[in-house]
């Protein structure tokens, strides 16, 4: 087989990789919701969706055939970390800053009006406060964590697919 081949085997593994720990966060942050009574602000439900829009382009970027595709739904999942920096971003300077708040009275009925808060409304409904102190896990909030993996999928897949891509 040819060594273009190889890399992009390797990059359809690092994308599916990646969609499963996308799938794991959402299920992380709804065991979170559902078992521990930790209620979704507006921003964590954009958090949500960020990480479910990395995931599912991760899928199908791993399923395609062609560099080419590849590199569109690898850019699209940079693009939704991009998204979900600027959403955990908000919402870690709102936990510094608790006498702001998040603009619950302005961003809750966007993101309910959104289709999958209709569909999954248990999943994708804003039921908290963005500035509700939960416990600290391993020292950082959940947004803290959720910014640290933005950053790390804006930071890897471009270098993953530029070191990936220089040795073929």
């Amino acid at each position: 087989m040819e060594p273009t081949h190889f890399s992009l085997a390797r990059e359809r593994r690092f994308l599916f990789l990646l969609g499963i720990i996308c799938m794991a966060l959402l299920g992380g942050a709804l065991y979170m919701q559902v078992v521990l009574g930790e209620a979704p602000c507006p921003l964590c439900i954009l958090q949500r969706y960020a990480f479910l829009f990395i995931g599912v382009f991760a899928f199908i970027g791993a399923a395609l055939p062609g560099r080419r595709a590849v590199t569109v739904f690898e850019a699209l999942a940079v693009v939704s970390a991009l998204g979900g920096i600027a959403a955990a971003g908000k919402h870690v300077w709102v936990l510094a800053h608790p006498l702001s708040s998040c603009g619950v009275d302005v961003l809750q009925p966007i993101v309910d009006g959104l289709p999958l808060a209709r569909l999954l409304p248990s999943v994708f409904e804003v039921q908290g406060f963005c500035t509700t102190p939960y416990p600290p896990v391993l020292g950082l909030s959940l947004a803290q964590w959720a910014l640290v993996a933005f950053v790390l999928i804006v930071v890897l897949v471009p270098l993953g697919v530029w070191s990936n891509r220089r040795r073929s």
